[in-house]
């Protein structure tokens, strides 16, 4: 497999910028997740890297080659790049086998070994072969389909939110077997998608997209716990960001006093904690808070609080496993930990 170094790469639609001047390096065999809201250009990015659009300047090149710039664009069919897309587009009339080997020379085509391979691969039943795909669930006609992208030996396999369309159980785990597959493969790899837990889970950089442009490139460690603004921070993962300051060093706001990270600057600040950072205690230590609303989703619970007598909401999250508080009890927050600010 290859790298990808995508410089400067610029898209308008008549006069909608779509793209303003991306800069991303994908390293080999490693799965990139392009994260970002809806309009934002990722999937455009995608169909860049692809070959199916030209970008209106900037250059794309997989390892040494330059596949767009300079007065070069490869067409897509050479450039030998896997596509998944969002509904995993199989062909209705042709069995797991076909479509399979259906961009295939013939005589791979006829290697029946390869079929049982990739299937085992993606981990599906090697009883699926002469199945139509109507005759798989969502979850498998999404293997098939990346198997499909795997079979020619890709130099990067694309993948354009290709969990969208399934149910929460089975897109988690669709999606671990899919990064099982592509890693088994040394797979250089782009996953686009606009959810954040599926990001972090399931790559090895993230990349955040807003308006058209890449704010922040790390892993995704350090994307959720050092996120590079408070944009980032409200888009990945439920933030808490409240009005404060910052003085040498720590930061004040209505939650307390804290340490902060990575500070280089006093005055006015917008101060992030994650709500697993917000500790409930019913003896009254603590800021005094009353709860508003409690949603429970059985690992663990999400409690929206208002701070007496009139401050701001927060939002605290604790284990499955609590003692829920009841709407309009009275309860003390702890923050644990330190916090980020960002300057106001």
């Amino acid at each position: 497999m290859t790298s990808l170094m995508i410089r400067g790469v610029t898209k308008s639609f008549g006069a909608t910028e779509v793209l303003g001047g991306v800069d991303l390096h994908v390293p080999a065999e490693r799965l990139t997740a392009v994260l970002g809201p809806s309009g934002c250009g990722k999937t455009t990015l995608l169909r860049l890297i692809a070959g199916f659009d030209d970008p209106d300047g900037g250059s794309i090149a997989f390892g040494d080659e330059i596949v767009f710039g300079a007065g070069r664009s490869v067409p897509p069919q050479r450039r030998r790049v896997g596509y998944v897309p969002q509904e995993g587009a199989l062909f209705p009339h042709l069995t797991v086998s076909d479509n399979i080997t259906f961009g295939l020379p013939k005589r791979a085509r006829r290697d029946r070994h390869r079929v049982p391979e990739l299937l085992e691969l993606v981990g599906l039943d090697v009883r699926v072969v002469d199945r139509y795909p109507h005759q798989l669930s969502g979850g498998q006609q999404q293997r098939v389909a990346l198997a499909r992208a795997l079979a020619p030996e890709p130099s990067v396999v694309l993948l354009d939110e290709p969990f969208s369309s399934l149910d929460a159980g089975l897109r988690e785990a669709t999606g671990r077997a899919v990064a099982s597959a592509l890693r088994a493969t040394s797979a250089t790899a782009v996953l686009v998608t606009h959810d954040q837990a599926e990001a972090l889970s399931l790559a090895d950089q993230v990349a955040v997209m807003r308006a058209g442009r890449l704010v922040q490139l790390a892993a995704p460690a350090t994307i959720y716990g050092s996120p590079l603004d408070a944009g980032v921070a409200r888009f990945v993962g439920d933030a808490v960001l409240l009005p404060g300051e910052v003085r040498a060093g720590r930061a004040h706001c209505a939650l307390g006093t804290f340490e902060v990270r990575t500070s280089e600057f006093d005055g006015p600040a917008d101060v992030l904690i994650r709500p697993e950072q917000i500790h409930l205690h019913h003896n009254g230590s603590g800021v005094a808070a009353r709860v508003d609303e409690v949603s429970f989703y059985g690992h663990d619970a999400s409690v929206r609080l208002v701070l007496l007598p009139d401050g701001p909401q927060v939002t605290a999250r604790i284990t499955g496993e609590s003692t829920l508080p009841e709407p309009g009890a009275r309860v003390g927050l702890v923050v644990s930990g330190d916090a980020l600010a960002y300057p106001a």
